[in-house]
């Protein structure tokens, strides 16, 4: 679970919604589509960072002259004056609505956390929510809302996720887990490393890479887990990675572990899909939509938003071996699934259509 927000960073995120609130009362732009990101920031770790890094190549911020807000429900730096102003120059605001709170990751006041959120939720113009449980999420914990909503997954760039040309036929079996890994998101490496456990006592010869930045006090569990499992042999830990060279750890690999319980729509998931990488995944959240067929093996998990769940150990091991059996075919679906489904071109495309509406709509008024 997460830790409830220290004085130090309530103060700073104070007075970064005050400097948001400013920037909300300047002049806004007329020449076209001129987007500010509400405070929202650009980078390598953490899906709404990639995210706006991915917006912000095709649609640079403009800060000081805009004629759109896009705002992200991860990132909740406007506050209702904010949005009072923005509103009276009838500036179109869009937001980009990912999870929600709940008592299963969150230990402070996830009722009020949902309370800020519903603020842009509710006054957004057009919303593209990252899944349909991200949808059905907002639904339920957010209240409903009047203005245009959209199902609209995260996106990426086939050229640059995309499988490896030349693959090694006597590399045994990789299983790859990714992400950004905090202390209460340890229990995704524990539940993947006692699946592969199992299934190499099996006789699967295989071995497990782990990427992504970690905690200090995560990484001291996951060396004494693997240590304490006799797998250190056939496991690597990577370490922090950036956009820029993900394809490659991803084509190291194949087969994509998400276990994450009520992932809503992971970026991660589309990368390994676009690399050709199958995903064997937690069957909860927005993933199941992202995976279907035979681009990903769903296992079984129970249903909550009180408790966070994993499949078990046995459970995880028995689909470890299950991808494993027609790899090749799941390899062209997981490419195929990406092609359909994750372009970025076509994201992008939809985002500039809706601005256009948008812009078009206010002047009109």
């Amino acid at each position: 679970m997460s830790k409830i927000d220290s004085n130090y960073k309530q103060s700073l995120r104070w007075a970064w919604r005050a400097i948001q609130t400013v920037i909300s009362f300047l002049p806004k732009s007329r020449n076209g589509i001129s987007v500010w990101y509400g405070g929202a920031r650009a980078g390598d770790i953490g899906g709404p960072l990639v995210k706006v890094k991915r917006l912000k190549e095709h649609f640079p911020e403009q800060r000081y002259r805009h004629s759109i807000v896009y705002t992200l429900s991860n990132t909740p730096y406007l506050t209702k004056l904010a949005f009072k102003s923005l509103k009276s120059k009838n500036i179109p605001i869009v937001l980009n609505q990912n999870g929600v709170f709940y008592g299963a990751w969150f230990d402070g006041d996830w009722q009020e956390k949902n309370k800020e959120m519903s603020i842009a939720w509710i006054n957004a113009d057009h919303v593209f929510c990252q899944s349909e449980f991200c949808l059905r999420c907002a639904e339920t914990f957010l209240g409903n809302r009047t203005g245009e909503t959209e199902i609209l997954y995260n996106a990426i760039d086939l050229e640059h996720f995309s499988p490896s040309t030349s693959v090694s036929q006597d590399r045994e079996p990789t299983f790859l887990v990714t992400g950004k890994f905090d202390s209460h998101m340890f229990y995704r490496i524990e539940a993947s490393l006692r699946g592969f456990e199992i299934v190499r006592n099996s006789g699967l010869n295989a071995k497990i890479v782990i990427a992504g930045w970690m905690s200090n006090d995560c990484l001291k569990k996951c060396n004494q887990l693997i240590d304490a499992l006799g797998v250190e042999e056939h496991t690597s830990l990577l370490g922090s990675y950036t956009q820029e060279n993900a394809p490659d750890i991803y084509r190291s690999a194949d087969v994509y572990l998400m276990l994450k319980h009520n992932d809503p729509c992971p970026n991660t998931v589309l990368e390994s899909l676009g690399c050709g990488l199958p995903v064997l995944y937690s069957n909860s959240g927005g993933v199941p939509e992202l995976a279907p067929g035979l681009s990903g093996h769903p296992l079984e998990v129970d249903q909550s938003f009180e408790k966070t769940y994993t499949p078990s150990p046995e459970v995880i091991a028995m689909g470890m071996e299950a991808i494993l059996q027609n790899l090749p075919e799941r390899k062209i679906a997981a490419r195929r699934r990406a092609i359909e489904a994750f372009d970025i071109n076509k994201w992008v495309h939809r985002h500039r259509k809706v601005f256009d509406t948008l812009l078009a709509k206010n002047r009109t008024r």
